[in-house]
Order: structure tokens, then sequence, then C-alpha cells
């Protein structure tokens, strides 16, 4: 085992990330939390408030909480027993959308208002008519559901600009919708509905169509529009994931078999990363038991995971999670109605692949699939004897049936003696469980894996932003690699440790297949394809996904839309530096000499939805070999909103080249900037603002004056991932750099710790 320190916490960014984001300080900034110790304190205090002997359970919620065993979402470690006004609650799904004027807007009031607490929010956009289908009363055509959408993405920017915590959005939309090609293809532009994720409802029989290439009818309120085939449809989808990483497609018919509420619900959407599908107005908290530290003998042959340590976790972690749903706030009362009528909870894990590598098993293999399916039986059994025993205490969910309950399709394949018990004394909970995206408390937690899915880097490094503005690098490991640091030193890892990016495909599905069979509610997990898988290869993750009985499905395939997942940088060879000689004090280089005519080019770029066109000029000069290098540059454009930052930039840009020296950094600078309200596709690429533009002309005139090399011709490979390597993929639009991964079902910055789902 690792050695004990006097910190809890497993790595620098752990405490970092606490101190951000979790601990409690007042308006000053001052820390009101000292330790770490007490944010555990303040949230077992908050959570045993409602019990009849509070003192007792506050020392079991300690427990439970200490040494990051039971971690709950980061919306209740930050709020629980603050004082503040605020929903511990993390998702939700809104109320029904009216296919009417007054009632669209009622619905964008209550999507503002839930946002406005930070709350991510799924809507199903299949209620509204299509677009040209007529509006009754007022001689016109319905513009559509896409247009009423895109009312809601600027919403969110609104709400965003106003400095509020970043709740995201779904939206889904039937297949059988007569607009739903619109909505496959809605995010190929570039600009629109960037606040939103998309995921299709594909229904049972959309299925059976596909398989046998039938026909398949796009109807809205018992009209036939128009008759397409299945497989074109499904292959629409196919292609749009493929090349824009969305939409992901949900498999709604099954979800509602499975629902133990079918009895009393239907479901239609998911919460942002799709891990909770829930009926109008749910909601739904989420925390996660930490495998990676409930292993014992780690990386020996009688390492295994304690099984009595599992139970008691779990059972403690239920009550916590059903005494939040009594000691939360609630945007809205609807919500607050419904998350006490059925008392969801949504108990997952993480540290699941680390877990996995402490006993020896590759991610992805036979035995680990068989090894995941144990453990997560374990802690479903475990949860609903534990939701039972609260039934007992203080009563089933008010809307329990025992006999329409115990119907459902995830109950028909419980244990007797859990159904046996359920139908005695009720339940307390009607779903409990459920694995979300852990990105930001895996961290917190000491950088264990997230939720289910496999080490996405073994280690990386991190830039730190310091209080003089400057960046610093850090090594954020993997927790079970440096356990094995601790352990065995420089010893190479062995064969079984796996990440994200060396994965086949169907080592993701058959894992997240195995987890869901488990899971009452769902699972937000991204499969890492290849970025030269074929489009074949490609729809059978899919098709592989719906066989094995998944929920649903999301991908992420590196391109030039997506960006890359991971860049790995060589190994530097560290040689002895010779011994400096003594010099005078560092004076700046003197600018080169400008000759009276400079040889250049002129670039016109011509940025969609500007009015006038930019030119670039770059002049050159010759170095004393003969090289040619760029010497100047000149920025100009009719469009006065572009004069001030163009001449700015003109002037800079020149002053650099001027001095000389190796200037292509200049280059990768402007092309990693990035424009928040979206950028452009510009000859079959996406550049993700102007100054990314300008940042290409200049690299293109580079090139061809041979100061650089071409680029073009370099591949890019993704390779098993050395302990120096770090992800790089899509500008963070928190700090800018090229470090969001997709994990989970969402997007988080490795730099500067910025989530997509907060």
């Amino acid at each position: 085992m690792p050695v004990e320190n006097a910190s809890p916490f497993a790595a620098p960014i752990a405490e970092q990330i606490w101190d951000m984001k979790y601990r409690l300080k007042d308006l000053s900034g001052t820390p009101k939390d000292v330790t770490v110790q007490d944010t555990w304190r303040r949230i077992a205090k908050d959570l045993a408030r409602v019990e009849a002997d509070p003192a007792a359970w506050e020392d079991r919620f300690y427990a439970a909480l200490e040494g990051f065993k039971f971690l709950p979402a980061g919306r209740i470690i930050a709020g629980a027993g603050t004082g503040r006004d605020v929903t511990l609650f993390n998702c939700f799904v809104m109320g029904t959308i009216p296919d009417s004027m007054a009632g669209i807007f009622d619905m964008l009031k209550e999507a503002a208002l839930t946002m406005q607490q930070g709350g991510g929010i799924g809507y199903d956009f299949s209620t509204l008519r299509p677009k040209g289908a007529p509006v009754m009363g007022v001689a016109a055509d319905a513009s559509g559901p896409l247009t009423f959408m895109d009312v809601w993405d600027s919403m969110c920017r609104t709400i965003m600009s106003a400095g509020s915590r970043r709740g995201a959005m779904m939206a889904t939309m039937r297949c059988d919708h007569p607009d739903i090609e619109e909505f496959i293809t809605a995010k190929q532009d570039s600009k629109r509905l960037r606040m939103f994720n998309l995921s299709v409802l594909i229904t049972d029989p959309f299925m059976d169509a596909v398989k046998a290439d039938a026909d398949w009818p796009l109807v809205f309120g018992g009209k036939t529009f128009r008759t397409v085939k299945a497989l074109d449809l499904w292959n629409r989808i196919m292609q749009s994931t493929y090349g824009y990483a969305e939409p992901g497609v949900i498999f709604i018919d099954r979800i509602n078999k499975a629902n133990n509420l079918g009895y009393c619900e239907t479901i239609s959407a998911t919460n942002p990363c799709g891990e909770q599908p829930l009926p109008p107005y749910g909601a739904c908290l989420l925390g996660s038991v930490n495998l990676a530290r409930l292993v014992i003998n780690p990386f020996t042959e009688k390492a295994e995971l304690d099984a009595n340590a599992l139970d008691e976790l779990v059972r403690t972690s239920v009550r916590m999670m059903d005494n939040v749903v009594d000691a939360s706030k609630f945007p809205l009362p609807q919500q607050e109605a419904e998350a006490h009528a059925k008392r969801r909870i949504g108990l997952g894990v993480t540290g699941l692949a680390d877990a996995l590598l402490m006993l020896g098993l590759r991610y992805g293999a036979e035995d680990a699939v068989r090894q995941t399916r144990v453990w997560m039986k374990a802690i479903a059994r475990s949860a609903y004897l534990a939701s039972v025993d609260l039934a007992k205490e203080k009563g089933a969910f008010p809307l329990f049936d025992a006999k329409k309950y115990l119907k459902s399709g995830f109950m028909q394949k419980m244990d007797k003696d859990v159904r046996d018990a359920i139908a005695q004394h009720g339940i307390r909970n009607a779903l409990l469980t459920s694995i979300a995206p852990t990105g930001t408390i895996s961290l917190y937690a000491g950088n264990v894996s997230s939720g289910i899915e496999p080490v996405f880097a073994y280690a990386y490094t991190r830039k730190v932003l310091q209080k003089d503005g400057s960046r610093t690098e850090e090594e954020v490991v993997d927790y079970a690699v440096q356990m094995w640091r601790d352990l065995y030193g420089d010893a190479a890892l062995p064969d079984y440790f796996v990440n994200a990016q060396t994965l086949a495909p169907k080592d993701h599905v058959a894992m997240q297949a195995a987890a869901q069979e488990w899971v009452d509610s769902s699972i937000s997990k991204t499969i890492n394809c290849p970025e030269d898988i074929s489009f074949e290869d490609f729809k059978d993750v899919y098709m592989a996904a719906w066989d094995l009985g998944c929920k649903g499905c999301t991908t992420y395939r590196p391109n030039d839309v997506t960006g890359s997942v991971l860049s790995v940088e060589p190994e530097k060879k560290t040689e002895p530096a010779p011994a400096p000689a003594p010099v005078a004090a560092a004076q700046p280089a003197p600018p080169l000499a400008r000759d009276e005519v400079l040889q250049g080019e002129t670039y016109k770029l011509k940025w969609p939805d500007s009015q006038h066109a930019i030119y670039v000029t770059v002049n050159d000069t010759m170095d004393a070999d003969g090289t040619r290098r760029p010497f100047e540059v000149f920025i100009n454009s009719k469009n006065m909103e572009h004069f001030a930052w163009t001449v700015a930039l003109t002037r800079m840009i020149s002053a650099v080249f001027r001095r000389g020296g190796d200037v292509a950094f200049v280059v990768e600078e402007l092309k990693a900037v990035f424009d928040p309200r979206g950028g452009s596709w510009m000859k079959g690429k996406y550049v993700p603002s102007i100054l990314a533009a300008i940042g290409n002309i200049l690299e293109q005139h580079m090139t061809a004056i041979g100061f650089i090399a071409d680029r073009s011709a370099i591949a890019q490979e993704v390779v098993d991932a050395p302990l120096a390597s770090k992800p790089k993929g899509q500008a963070c639009p928190s700090c800018g750099e090229f470090s969001v991964i997709h994990e989970d079902g969402c997007e988080k910055c490795t730099s500067c710790l910025w989530s997509r789902c907060g």
C-alpha cells in the first residue's frame, strides 16, 4: 500500500479541486472549511439533521465520506450545510412542451429558472409540430421545433454570460418525427445549438425496421407526413455522429420497459449526459462509491475488493442520498413534488478501471467484464435491501404499488429474496442506481479513473495558473499508476494496463453492457473510436450496443471537427549541460534591418457572416544564408468593427517577426484562439476563430517560402501513451488550452478543470 502521509489528498490536483470547487468560503474568500475533514463534517451534519438521532448518523455518514470512499456529486459537496438557497440535485427533465406559443414560452421560463440554479436540463422537442404544418387560427405554417431550440440555446448563452454556473442541456427527438432529419444534422452548422447535446429517441419498431430494411413513416398528430427507408435514416444518424460526434442515440422503448415506475410515468428525455432517463419534471441526485478505495492487497495475488466494506458503504450511501431529497431546495415546485413522490436516487461507481487494474484485470477482457457484472449486482442488491430497510423505518415512496412495481423489466431479473422483501415491506426509493460522469469528483478523490471509463491516460502534464498570472506545469498521475509506482518504483507497468485510446470499441461496449445489466437507470459512457475506424465498423459499435442491451450509445471519434483525443510527446533525453561561460547581462536582440523593397504575398480572408473581407499581407526578408523568412504583416479590412484589433495584431506580429529567430510559434498561438460564439468551416476544415484563420494564412505562407516544414505531410498517430503523455483535444472555453477531452459522455478540460457538465 502507498505510504501514508499527513495529507488526506492523494495528489496535489485533488487538493486544488477541493479548494476551487468544494471548500466553503465566506464572501471575502476566507475559508470556513479549514481542512477537507471540515468539509466531510459539514456534509455529514447537514444530511443527518433529518434523522431521529442526528448525532449517531452524522458519525456514520462522516465515516463513509472519510478517505473519499463515498463521493456525493459535486453539487452536494459544495452546497450541503452551507446555508445557501441552492439545489443539491444534479439533473432535471423539464415538463412536456405544449404545442402552443404560450406553452412554449412558459417552458422556456421554467428552463431559465432551473438553469439559474445550475441544474442540467433535458427536453423532448418531439411534441412540437413539424416545419410547414398549419397553425390553426393564424393562417400560417409552423416553423418547426428546431427554431424553438434556437431560442433555448440563446437563453442558455444569456445565463452563461451573466456569470452563472453553466447548466448543460439535452434535446431529444423521436425517430418518427417529421423533422428528425433536420434534427440529426442541426449541429453540423458550427454556430448552431452549441449549448445542447442532441440524442435521437430510438424505438424498438424502428430497430426492427432497420434490420429488415423496411419503410419507416414520419408522423405527427396521427398524420403521416412522408415515408423513408429506416436503414437510410439510421445511416444518416450514423454519418452525422461519425463525422460530428452527435447526435447520440437513446433506446427509449428499452428504457420504459425496464423502468420500475412504468406504471405511473412515461420517459421521453434524459439529463444532459444521459445517465438519468426522467419523466416530465423528474429530478435526480447523484453519488458514487469509489471502488478504487475498497481494494485490499492491490497488485498482489491476494488482491480483492472488500465485499463487506462495499455492502456497508452502499447501505450508508443510500441513506445519505435519501436524506438529500428532504434536505434539498428545488428550482420549481413541480420538481420538488416529483422528487418527493418517487424519491429517485442515482448511486453509481467511480474508480472501476483502477480497481480492475489492482486485481490484475484488463479493462474489456472477459474476466474484467465478469468481475464488473459481479460488483454491479452486489451494489444493486445492497442498495435495494437498504432501501427496503428505510421503507420499514420511514415508509415507502408515496406512489409505490407493490404488484405493479415488481412487474417492471428490471425487477423481473432481481433476486427472489430482494423481490420478496419489497413485496412485504415496500421500498423507500423507486430507482436507486445510475452511473454518472465523475470527472471532477474523481480528480478530487486522487485522480481515480472516472465512472466506469477506462483510464484515460496514465499521466499527463497540466498547466496551473499561478497568482502572478504565470503558468507552471505539474504531472497528474492516475491513482492506480501512482499506487504501482509507490509499490514497485520504476518497474514497467504490466500488459493489462490499458487506456481509452488503445482499447478496441468492442471492449468499451462490453463493459457498458455488463454494468447496465444491474443499473436500473442508465449510464454515462463514451466509447472511444480510432480516427481511422471504417464507417461500417463504426456502425457495428452502435448495433452491438443495441444487441447487448445498452440503453443508449455515445461515441467519440477524433477528427478535424471534434479535435484529437491524445497527443503523444516524445520523451526528451537528459544530457549533462556544459558549464556556462560568464556572460554580461542579456540584452534584447536588435531588430532586423529592413530593405527598401521586400517581396511578399497578399491573402484574402472571407470570414462567414462578415460583411467585408480581411486582407493579410506578409512581406519577407532574406537571412545571410539565403533562407527566406517572414519580416512584417499588414492586416486590413473595410469593416470598422475589426479596426482596433487588426492594427494591434499588425504591430505585435511585425514586432516579433523583426526580432528574427524561430517565429513559427506565432502560428500556433493564433491557431489556438477560439471564439466562444463558434468558429466556421473553411475549405472543409473547422476553424475556431478569425484569429485562427489568420494563423492558418501565416502557416500557409511560411510553408510556401520554406520557413517551416509542410505539416500536412506529418501523420499524427495515436499510440499507447507513455507516462510523459498528455491529453490534447478541443480548445477550452475557459482557459483556451487545447485540453478538452471527452469522457463519461461529457467534456472536461484537463488544464483548468472546466467541465461542460459542471
